[in-house]
């Protein structure tokens, strides 16, 4: 009951934005955080954003380091979406893009319990 998508392929410097809405009644959106990970081939899924929901701040927001000042999570309650704003994209930035929730905002793909299907984001150089 997540879905990605705004994934696409785009040149080095260029930006994308993703959505991820979740839908469905297995849990109450607002209850969770929401984290954004990537996953390239032959490499394991890594954490890049994620938000909590619960809070009206948003907070503790996290990044990875790798994409601070570029990429930026933001939630819309009212429609059940989170969203990632990518700016200056690189090629290092390709992967296949998830969004999962968790009960806490964590970094860690192993503390989510439930994925969308993914979204692919390429960057041309």
């Amino acid at each position: 009951q997540l879905a990605e998508s705004g994934g696409g392929l785009v040149q080095a410097g260029g930006s994308l934005r993703l959505s991820c809405v979740v839908a469905g009644s297995t849990f109450n959106f607002m209850d969770y955080a929401v984290g954004w990970f990537r996953q390239a081939p032959g490499k394991e899924r890594e954490g890049v954003s994620c938000i909590s929901v619960r809070n009206a701040g948003g907070s503790p927001l996290s990044y990875a380091d790798s994409v601070k000042g570029r990429f930026t999570i933001s939630i819309d309650r009212a429609k059940n979406q989170v969203f990632l704003q990518m700016n200056d994209l690189k090629p290092e930035d390709t992967a296949v893009y998830y969004c999962g929730v968790a009960e806490f905002c964590l970094m860690d793909y192993r503390m989510y319990d439930y994925w969308g299907q993914g979204t692919q984001v390429t960057v041309s150089s």
